[in-house]
This record gives C-alpha cells, sequence and structure tokens, in this order.
C-alpha cells in the first residue's frame, strides 16, 4: 500500500493551483528545490506523473488534476477532524444519553433541554424515561451516560450530585377545610383517607411520607395507591383523600387541587445528576452545568 504524506498532498496543491514552482514556494515558504523534490517523490510513490514542466511553465496531466480534486476534500476533511475533535474534547459535540424520572418533566427538565440545545447544538441529546433503579441499572452498564433522578442508595460504581432540593407539600381537594391555609400541621389530616406512593414501585417518596407522618404521631389511612405524582394528584382532586407530595407536582397546576405548606420539620426529596464513577466526559460537565445554572435561575425569586 503506497503511503502519502499529508505535508507531500500541501505542497503539490501549491504548486497545482500556482502553476509555477517559484510562486508556490513563496507560499509555502520553503526553498524551491526542496518543494521541487517533494512533489518528484510524491509522483514516485504514485507511480505516474503529475505535472508536465517546461521551462515556462507547468501544466496539470490529467492524474494531477484528479489528485488536486480529491487532495482538496483531504485537506477540508482533515480541518473538519481537527476542528470536530477539539468542539468534542470541549463539550461542544457528540453524543449524550440522558435517563430521567417522568415528574422532572413538570418544569425542571424542559428548561434544562431548552437551553441545553440552545448552549450545545453540537451534542445530540438522546432521551430516556426510566424509573431510579432502572437507571442505576443502566448507568452501571453504560447504556445510558446520564442519570436525572432522585437521591437514594446507588451502588458505589455511581457517582451521585444532589443538584435540587424539592421539599413536601400537602395536597387537599379544594373544598377540603383547610384548603385555605398557607401552613397547615400534618397532624391536622390525621383523620383523613390518604392518597399513597406504593413502597414497591416508589420506595424513596413512600418512606418520605411515611417518615413524616410517624414525626407527626400517626399512621396514614391509606385508601388508594399510585405510582407517579401526577395520579396522586388528580386523585385528591377527585377527591379520594389527601397526599403528601414533592412540591414539584405545583407544576401541574391541576384543578380541584390546593397545596399547602407543612408546618412540620421535614427533608426534602433530591433531584440529582448520576454517572459512571470516573467517566464525567465534557458532555457530561456541559450538561451539569446547564442543569445548575436552571436551577439557580428557577430558585432566583
Amino acid at each position: 500500500m503506497t503511503m502519502i504524506d499529508i505535508r507531500q498532498l500541501r505542497y503539490f496543491q501549491a504548486v497545482a493551483e500556482e502553476l509555477h514552482f517559484g510562486r508556490a514556494a513563496a507560499r509555502l515558504a520553503i526553498a524551491q528545490p526542496a518543494l521541487s523534490r517533494q512533489v518528484q517523490q510524491l509522483e514516485e510513490a504514485l507511480g505516474t506523473p503529475l505535472l508536465r514542466r517546461t521551462q515556462r511553465r507547468v501544466e496539470l496531466l490529467p492524474a494531477g488534476a484528479l489528485l488536486l480534486e480529491r487532495s482538496r476534500a483531504i485537506q477540508q476533511e482533515l480541518e473538519r477532524a481537527v476542528t470536530d475533535t477539539r468542539r468534542t474534547g470541549t463539550g461542544e459535540l457528540g453524543r449524550l444519553s440522558l435517563g430521567f424520572i417522568h415528574s422532572s418533566t413538570y418544569g425542571l427538565l424542559p428548561s434544562i433541554i431548552r437551553r441545553f440545545r440552545q448552549q450545545h447544538p453540537g451534542i445530540e441529546l438522546e432521551l430516556l424515561e426510566l424509573p431510579i433503579t432502572a437507571q442505576h441499572a443502566a448507568l452501571v452498564r453504560g447504556t445510558i451516560d446520564l442519570g436525572l433522578l432522585r437521591v437514594q442508595a446507588a451502588p458505589p460504581e455511581l457517582e451521585v450530585l444532589a443538584v435540587m432540593p424539592d421539599p413536601f407539600l400537602l395536597a387537599l381537594p379544594t373544598r377540603h377545610a383547610l384548603a385555605g391555609r398557607t401552613r397547615v400541621h400534618l397532624k391536622s389530616v390525621a383523620g383523613d383517607p390518604f392518597v399513597m406512593f406504593p413502597r414497591d414501585e416508589a420506595p424513596l417518596l413512600h418512606a418520605g411520607v411515611q417518615a413524616l407522618c410517624a414525626q407527626a404521631g400517626f399512621v396514614p389511612q391509606v385508601v388508594q395507591h399510585a405510582t407517579q405524582i401526577h395520579t396522586v394528584v388528580g386523585l385528591v382532586g377527585a377527591e379520594l383523600g389527601v397526599a403528601v407530595v414533592p412540591s414539584t407536582a405545583r407544576n401541574l397546576r391541576p384543578r380541584n387541587v390546593r397545596f399547602v405548606q407543612l408546618a412540620d420539620k421535614a427533608e426534602p426529596v433530591h433531584v440529582a445528576l448520576a454517572w459512571r464513577r470516573g467517566q464525567e466526559t465534557p458532555a457530561i460537565l456541559a450538561f451539569r452545568r446547564v442543569t445548575q445554572d436552571v436551577v439557580a435561575s428557577l430558585r432566583r425569586p
């Protein structure tokens, strides 16, 4: 296989475009004899003459015309490769596979996506809706690059960064006696029926609500379980009961539901980003920066 130096192609291209060795040598800032040797070595490597040389002029032969066309394409592709490599290294180009929980679509994720696409149009974003434990497994396997989820116990292979607290609120039907309050103690609804997150499918939220009720001194009377926040809120609006939900639920703007702050001291659940430890690529860093900027803007008065 014939090996051609990219420098030889550049030298030949200058001669073929100038059709004059002297002008080509000046353009390249090299001595004319050295340029002539490089072009001759290229012809020997290819096994065919590329130029017809006379004392007065230089002419392109058919093989030379073909090589000029191809060498221009090669130079352009090489420049694109260099540029794209640099952009990939700085997080401006590439592909990012993101897992996300459903509740992030209520406000946070759409804002992140809009800003990320504006700031990093060269990064292709693949979105996959997955529960938290499924995101953990996908991150460990490498089938997704990054997860937008909530903070809960994760495999040791993963790095988890909390990016936004999501405090609990009390969701009440609008006709509830306490719906006009702005702040209530949870024990005020101890006798009400509850719509609850199931332990198996939403362990983080189930445990959080149970802990709050235990702290308030009662066991909730659960009349209905629902996995998704929007379903829980919808059932509250249908007057099946009351519920304790993350404040993200407010973004749903449901009819017939009033959200009231809890006077009880309660640890919020946190929205987080997760990735495989030691594999924080430039694209992941870029997404993390955008997420933190969006969270800061959402929390700004």
